[in-house]
């Protein structure tokens, strides 16, 4: 009697547990199919007013309102325009989820019914074109779709949400000023965090994923090369900073291809040269603009130095005097890479797997794009993060690209427009059930 009883017993269990789960999932499809054409909406209204970094205040409003009719606790002006919502659902984990809300100066020319003309001024007060060319509004409409799931379902999961819309995402800003103005000491301290980003590669209806480093660290750097001007007829006389920046421009591609670990990953791309204004005159001086991408802070700093002591090299090669020697300035606020969580992220990846299936929650490689989301699990709390790539390209466009390589719009394009419906119901069931999977894990 008792070896025929629990397995019965245990039989009863497994079923139970997987009709609960088959239920969870049933009602998470459920809203999510609901609430399109509403966030649709939404959506249509966001991508149309986009505004800039820093200047997120209508933006703000509207989730901050969302939020107050959801049941949230807001606190609006946070580290800016930030908007932050605590939902209390009984003990338990704190999750926090985050969205990002500004838009870039990009004009836009997708064509779309509700395409922004929208001319504004950005923090400095010039007239800027504004566009979400990088999926800010999705990000948002995802996400309180995601939140109104969840509260929906409470009676399916305890603890609390901790629900983030950072302003100024674009600048690197956002995720800086909320944690200096007190994100982790003056809210409920997550146990996890997580976020979206839309992807410009992947089909609208997949989820993409990667463990530890997804997204670069990025750093700019500004050269400015002395020399000695001159007639353009007499270059005997001179020092040419010109020559001289093409000399330096060339070794500096030996840092990459030399000097870094082929192993780990490095960019040293050199964006822009300006120098002189006449054509038979030889300047004093050029400028050039770098942008460095990295995954290791150890990479970046042999990048920095390695940059400094090429430079510098050449200049002496050149016959330069050291008041001449150039002048090499780093941005004060590198972005750093974004480090997924192991863990955090093939439990979440498996929870989405259970209700998309796996052919839609795809491993991926790292991008050499950059977030500033990555600030989040690089404090003293040492939170474990994940960003997941939300697919955004419609099924037509990625089959054109996969049959006759037709380019696709990436991520800042003026061009850059994700299919909304499926891209929409894909994010909003894949953070909800792991959401609701990792409140009830341990």
């Amino acid at each position: 009697m008792k070896f025929s009883t629990i397995p019965a017993f245990l039989l009863f269990v497994v079923l139970n547990v997987k009709a609960q789960v088959g239920k969870i999932n049933d009602d998470i499809i459920r809203i999510a199919d609901a609430s399109v054409e509403r966030y649709r909406n939404v959506y249509h209204d966001l991508h149309a007013n986009p505004e800039l970094s820093y200047m997120e205040i209508k933006t703000s409003a509207k989730m901050a309102g969302a939020l107050r009719a959801m049941g949230f606790e807001v606190t609006t002006g946070f580290g800016g325009n930030g908007v932050i919502g605590v939902f209390r659902n009984g003990p338990g984990k704190t999750i926090m989820l985050r969205t990002d809300m500004d838009a870039l100066p990009v004009k836009e020319n997708t064509g779309l019914p509700y395409a922004s003309s929208v001319i504004t001024k950005n923090a400095s007060g010039a007239d800027m074109p504004a566009m979400h060319a990088c999926g800010h509004d999705l990000h948002m409409s995802v996400w309180l779709a995601t939140l109104e799931t969840l509260v929906s379902l409470k009676k399916e999961w305890k603890g609390t949400i901790l629900a983030v819309g950072e302003p100024a995402e674009e600048v690197s800003g956002g995720s800086d000023s909320l944690i200096k103005h007190g994100l982790f000491s003056k809210f409920p301290r997550p146990n996890d965090i997580m976020c979206f980003h839309v992807s410009p590669e992947l089909p609208a209806g997949t989820i993409g994923y990667c463990t530890g480093p997804i997204f670069a660290g990025v750093s700019s750097c500004n050269i400015t090369v002395f020399g000695r001007g001159g007639h353009g007829a007499m270059p005997h006389k001179t020092i040419d900073p010109v020559v001289l920046t093409a000399r330096i421009v060339l070794d500096l591609q030996t840092i990459v291809s030399r000097e870094i670990n082929p192993l780990k990953p490095a960019v040293v791309t050199v964006a822009a040269i300006n120098g002189g204004n006449k054509n038979n005159v030889i300047p004093d001086e050029v400028k050039m603009l770098l942008t460095l991408r990295f995954f290791d802070d150890e990479v970046f700093a042999h990048m920095k130095e390695a940059i400094e002591r090429i430079t510098r090299g050449d200049a002496l090669a050149a016959g330069l005097p050291e008041d001449k020697m150039p002048l090499v300035e780093f941005s004060t606020e590198a972005t750093p890479p974004v480090i997924n969580n192991e863990e955090l992220v093939l439990k979440a990846a498996g929870f989405m797997k259970n209700l998309l299936g796996d052919g839609k929650v795809l491993r991926v490689d790292p991008a050499m794009v950059a977030e500033d989301f990555g600030l989040y699990g690089r404090t003293v709390e040492k939170i474990p993060i994940s960003l997941f790539w939300l697919g955004g390209v419609s099924q037509d466009k990625y089959r054109e690209y996969l049959d006759k390589g037709t380019p696709l719009p990436y991520l800042h394009s003026s061009l850059f427009a994700p299919d909304f419906d499926p891209a929409f119901r894909c994010g909003v069931e894949a953070m909800s059930r792991a959401a609701i999977g990792i409140f009830g894990s341990k």
